[in-house]
């Protein structure tokens, strides 16, 4: 499901792209999704292959020849220098780190797994555009986080299904939210107020990091803004929903996301101006 949704977001982004990064990203996003399908769909041994892949990255970097094509596809932007091995790395030890743990005891754990499987896609995207500021791999890293959090958010019950158990277990303890109710119809009263809390945190990564909007300029300053619009207007749809995630989808809507895009390029103009 998280996958449909970024491959659907992704065109959009690429449109207000140059020719070079937009071909650079569609490479990007070959790779990124050949370690999820890795990491969720293969048959045999998971880990053994994403070991594999994780050695084929290491061959392109190191100025090997990689045999997966999709990493083969990286090959013009990493000879160029636009791209650099550990976040790529972070990606595929996200995915090894998926098929060993499907819970997460407390918050600070599901930060440390966020920062492999959500923080390196902003990453990228910065070394892409050819910013090299710190700061702003920083506020790229509160943006990551959130998004990857308000996605989860949407899909509790599915991954619960799937076996897997994103919301914190102490958070579950201390909401007095039964696991099982993870899988029912209709969200109880008091998973309700978790998801209305949970909303809130991934809400405030997001807002931490809109400042990065303005150490960026052009077209990568709107792509960027676009990302982070979709991810405050999901916290929006979270937030009419009550908390009840389970039972019906909860998407943002166009409307939302376009008003969103609109206040940021404006907000951010006036801070940068």
């Amino acid at each position: 499901m998280r996958e449909k949704r970024r491959a659907e977001n992704f065109p959009v982004a690429l449109r207000v792209l140059p020719e070079q990064v937009r071909a650079d990203l569609v490479a990007v996003y070959s790779v990124a999704r050949t370690v999820d399908d890795l990491g969720d769909e293969a048959e045999g041994d998971r880990i053994a292959q994403l070991e594999a892949f994780s050695a084929d990255l290491s061959a392109a970097f190191g100025n090997g020849e990689p045999e997966d094509p999709a990493v083969r596809g990286l090959l013009p932007a990493i000879r160029a220098g636009r791209l650099t091995e550990e976040p790529f790395q972070r990606l595929v030890q996200a995915n090894i780190q998926d098929q060993r743990v499907h819970r997460y005891p407390v918050f600070a754990d599901l930060l440390a797994y966020c920062r492999l499987s959500a923080d390196p896609v902003g990453r990228i995207v910065l070394d892409l555009l050819g910013v090299r500021d710190p700061r702003a791999a920083e506020l790229s890293d509160r943006i990551c986080t959130g998004l990857q959090l308000v996605e989860h958010w949407q899909d509790v019950g599915e991954d619960y299904r799937n076996g897997r158990v994103y919301l914190p277990q102490e958070d579950l303890a201390e909401f007095g939210v039964a696991e099982e109710e993870l899988g029912a119809a209709h969200a109880s009263p008091e998973m309700k107020a978790l998801m209305r809390w949970e909303t809130d945190r991934a809400a405030a990564l997001l807002g931490g990091g809109a400042d990065l909007l303005g150490r960026l300029s052009g077209w990568g300053r709107f792509a960027v803004s676009g990302f982070l619009a979709g991810g405050l207007a999901t916290v929006d749809a979270l937030r009419a929903s009550g908390g009840d995630v389970l039972s019906a989808p909860v998407r943002p809507s166009r409307a939302g996301l376009l008003s969103w895009l609109g206040w940021l390029q404006v907000g951010t103009r006036r801070r940068s101006g």
